[in-house]
């Protein structure tokens, strides 16, 4: 998990929507409570937005620079899987490296 501590070199922001109460969200809010704080430690300037919102399907959302935003549907998935997206996210923000 070393992409951890240079998520903030290529996402500008990370967001997590889930419902409080759905059961389709449980694996996202137990992803939420068990990582949020060391994401954050590693990363204090990265915004790590976390919305609740009755009914709404879990998602994962980041935002690169320029404005570009993609979003991963996290329905279904583990925990594991989650923070298998998450990486996958980050690193299709790095800088493309010189050939």
């Amino acid at each position: 998990m070393a992409w951890r501590g240079t998520l903030s070199r290529s996402v500008k922001e990370i967001r997590v929507l889930f419902c409080q109460s759905s059961p389709a969200s449980a694996a996202a809010r137990e992803f939420v409570k068990k990582n949020y704080g060391d994401i954050k430690s590693r990363n204090p300037s990265l915004p790590f937005l976390v919305r609740e919102c009755s009914g709404v399907q879990p998602q994962l959302w980041a935002r690169y620079e320029m404005g570009v935003e993609r979003c991963v549907n996290l329905d279904g998935l583990t925990e594991a899987q989650i923070d298998k997206k998450l990486e996958e996210l980050a690193k299709a923000g790095e800088p493309a490296k010189a050939k």
